[in-house]
């Protein structure tokens, strides 16, 4: 009994050597760092010294950063969720990877947050691919010029102030003038036409989003859309990712061939993010205390906007960015780096809002730079004076208020002006298609409307084009076909507008 157990512990023995002779192990090394402060949402870390700018930064728990400033003996870094848990001592690691968020068709109809997480309890997200937040935008050789319309569905600027596919157009105003409502608007009137919306909400009230999210699911505009939503009460990190997390899913559709507008409202919080942030790391403080690089914070988001060429795919990422001002003054730091930056603004006027002009858009300081490249043949057609009619109509208009005598062609400018401004207004959630604009300005530079009391002007234009719906339907159907207005089609609408006016009480 013994000589067995001498014999099987030989043999163990003889294998334990024989596999012992076998291991190697290669000694992994692996720098680490260490957080040395922690709050406010910010960590500077000692120990990093291969990380790279924009680097995700793994904490303990399942937190995650970015490094943001790079120092000689230190790392700065914003943190992504919920910077409590992160304590003086905490192991920090690499991830060797830029910040990404999902991308692509799973998203739509989903309200998001910046780093692509389900703020709507709708499941989880099956992204089947991901895209860097950060991106180079294309070149100029990439690039073509903008030449497709991107109808808004709101006559004022498709008319006067038009958007094309690929165009970067600023909406700038004073506070709860009419900002957001001309976003929504435009997204409700993308449906069946192929574009896709994202919606970026930045330090906005989480109600807000609520409800600008149920009105787009009651008008069936949630199918072709996404809302990245940074609230107020996030931290300044997430609301300072969200307009690059919203670009890049934009953009997976851009560089897919197809078309999308993302729209940031609004950048003057998100500049007040990064000031924040910047202060926080200890950067030296410029003009109204924001970082010497606020130019640059703006500009390579919204250059990322573009038509590409037919060798890249021929899709296109329109950027409408928002930005408040104070007391209408577009001359501030921010606004008037945005104004630099984008091809056009729409300036929406706090005067005009209360005096019951919805959309509140001052024509005189609103300016599309690709102008009349974005709109169709006969929009082109119909909307050459209107410009012209309303400027003149507020010079005229100053002039009469001081009691001074006009002339019948002046007051019959006034009398064109005053039912211009009228068909202008239009109620919110109401986008018009393209073709019954056409018609309506039509009758309106023809000179239609000035017998029409002005009080009658909105009813006369709904029943009108009922009417044209009903029993001229060729006459929109060829414009929204051929995109043109022919001869053939005028004669039909001096035909319609003749008849229509017989009746009209």
């Amino acid at each position: 009994m013994s000589l067995a157990l001498t014999i099987r512990a030989d043999k163990i023995a003889e294998i334990i050597s024989s596999e012992i002779g076998k291991y190697k192990r290669e000694p992994q090394i692996e720098e680490v760092g260490r957080v040395i402060e922690a709050g406010d949402g910010i960590a500077r870390i000692s120990g990093l010294s291969k990380v790279m700018l924009g680097e995700m930064l793994e904490f303990p728990e399942g937190v995650y950063g970015v490094a943001m400033d790079l120092e000689e003996d230190e790392v700065g870094a914003i943190i992504l969720g919920d910077a409590t848990r992160i304590k003086e001592g905490d192991v920090v690691r690499y991830t060797g990877r830029i910040l990404e968020v999902p991308v692509g068709e799973a998203l739509i109809g989903r309200i998001v947050d910046p780093l692509g997480r389900p703020l709507d309890g709708k499941g989880p997200i099956q992204a089947k691919e991901h895209r860097p937040i950060e991106f180079t935008a294309p070149n100029v050789v990439e690039r073509q010029p903008v030449c497709e319309p991107l109808q808004t569905g709101i006559k004022a600027i498709d008319s006067m102030i038009p958007i094309g596919r690929g165009q970067r157009e600023l909406i700038i105003s004073d506070r709860r003038v009419g900002k957001t409502a001309i976003l929504i608007d435009t997204i409700i009137n993308q449906k069946d036409k192929g574009e896709y919306c994202i919606y970026v909400a930045i330090g906005q009230k989480t109600s807000i989003v609520a409800k600008i999210a149920e009105k787009l699911e009651e008008m069936g505009a949630m199918e072709y859309t996404t809302i990245v939503s940074a609230s107020a009460r996030e931290p300044v990190s997430l609301q300072y990712i969200a307009p690059y997390a919203g670009c890049a899913m934009g953009e997976y559709f851009m560089y897919a061939g197809k078309h999308a507008v993302v729209m940031f409202d609004d950048l003057s919080k998100h500049a007040i993010a990064y000031r924040e942030i910047s202060l926080l790391l200890r950067r030296p403080p410029g003009r109204e205390a924001y970082p010497g690089d606020i130019f640059y914070l703006h500009s390579r988001l919204l250059e990322r906007a573009a038509k590409l060429s037919d060798e890249k795919g021929g899709g296109s990422l329109t950027a409408i960015p928002v930005i408040e001002t104070m007391a209408g003054d577009i001359s501030g730091y921010i606004p008037t780096n945005l104004i630099s930056i984008n091809d056009g603004q729409i300036y929406l006027e706090n005067d005009l809002f209360k005096a019951g002009v919805r959309p509140a858009i001052n024509v005189g300081k609103s300016v599309s730079r690709v102008g009349g490249n974005a709109q169709i043949k006969a929009m082109r057609k119909v909307s050459a004076m209107l410009r012209l009619n309303l400027a003149q109509y507020r010079e005229l208009e100053h002039f009469a208020r001081f009691g001074t005598g006009l002339d019948r062609e002046a007051r019959k400018q006034i009398t064109r002006g005053e039912r211009t401004i009228e068909i202008l207004k239009q109620d919110q959630y109401n986008p018009m298609p393209v073709e019954d604009q056409v018609v309506i300005i039509y009758v309106l530079n023809n000179g239609y409307l000035d017998d029409i009391e002005l009080s009658k002007v909105k009813r006369f234009e709904k029943e009108f084009l009922d009417y044209v719906h009903d029993l001229y339907p060729d006459i929109t159907g060829e414009i929204r076909q051929t995109e043109d207005l022919s001869e053939r089609v005028e004669k039909r609408i001096k035909e319609a507008v003749e008849e229509f006016k017989k009746s009209f009480n």
